[in-house]
């Protein structure tokens, strides 16, 4: 192999057909924490209608991906017709650890906002881009010295989100939650996996409430063959939908809990809370050793409730933003 420490002005270009399995390597080796696969790089980035190949800057010295940049913007709005102008993203950036030193990453960071901005892109965030994100955001712990490299190109943090993780092993549902559910039904709430026809009040809950996102997760992951029974959903007394609760919608991992929404109006009563352990109770009948996901507030009501259900904290992300005036 090359030895690319003798290396420092490794060329970049954009993304050309025959990197892709070339990136995918050079990314194992940078980020051995979070590897990723060929199906899942083609699937978050290369199928992703929003991809342009310009946006995914290349690192090469020879043969050999020495680093990467992904920026990209909306081609193609989440919902109805806003492209965000003024937003674009940074996914995800490496460099191969036999590249650092030399201020490759500085490079390949500055040409991928320098793209964004040319664009129009004023704001940029890393990593929160949906529905097609690789992290949440930034893991400082795993990765001080992509979060020096971030802050000193400007990007500051708005908000962590904590991911989590809980044991289904012995897993049973809880006496108070058993009694919290025969009250709701005895109320009229009814809980029950839903029928095709239910999907039209379920998308409308999830887009109108929670975001486009949602809606399009929960399209996408149904479209691809996830079973209904991943899904719990609840009606009110008066029939509307009013909340609902799944696993299995991402990258059709049964392991992975969420997303789960409850309407604002209807939050303490206790319904996020039967959702979520009936829920768990689906994943452990499907043998599942464990329930965890990526993204919730470590401070939010539901962080609170995922704590009193027995997750813990298994990482912190910093989702981060960088401001630049328009030219």
């Amino acid at each position: 192999m090359t030895d690319l420490t003798t290396t420092t002005r490794a060329a970049i270009r954009d993304f050309r057909a025959g990197d892709g399995p070339r990136v995918v390597e050079a990314w194992r080796r940078s980020v051995p924490a979070d590897p990723i696969s060929l199906d899942r790089f083609r699937t978050l980035v290369l199928l992703d209608p929003n991809f342009d190949p310009a946006g995914l800057r290349v690192a090469v010295d020879g043969d050999h991906v020495a680093g990467a940049a992904y920026a990209v913007r909306r081609l193609t709005p989440m919902a109805g017709t806003d492209l965000e102008p003024e937003q674009g993203w940074i996914p995800f950036f490496f460099v191969a650890p036999e590249a650092r030193g030399h201020g490759l990453g500085r490079r390949l960071l500055t040409e991928a906002l320098d793209w964004l901005h040319g664009h129009g892109r004023t704001r940029v965030d890393f990593s929160s881009y949906t529905p097609n994100y690789v992290l949440p955001g930034l893991d400082a712990d795993a990765y001080p010295e992509a979060a020096g490299l971030l802050e000193s190109l400007g990007f500051r943090t708005l908000y962590e989100a904590a991911a989590m993780d809980r044991g289904l092993v012995g897993y049973r549902r809880p006496d108070e939650v058993t009694r919290r559910l025969e009250h709701l039904t005895g109320r009229g709430y009814r809980f029950a996996t839903p029928a095709d026809d239910d999907l039209v009040d379920l998308l409308a809950l999830a887009g109108r409430h929670f975001g486009p996102d949602w809606a399009c997760t929960i399209r996408a992951c149904l479209a691809a063959g996830t079973p209904l029974d991943r899904i719990v959903a609840t009606r009110a007394p008066d029939g509307r939908m009013v909340g609902w609760a799944m696993h299995g919608a991402f990258d059709a991992v049964d392991e992975r809990f969420g997303p789960i929404g409850v309407l604002e109006e209807m939050r303490g009563t206790g319904l996020g809370e039967v959702l979520l352990h009936l829920v768990l109770e689906r994943m452990r009948a499907l043998r599942a050793h464990s329930a965890w996901f990526l993204w919730t507030g470590a401070r939010s009501p539901a962080g609170h409730l995922y704590r009193k259900t027995g997750f813990t904290t298994t990482r912190v992300f910093r989702v981060m933003r960088r401001e630049a005036a328009a030219r």
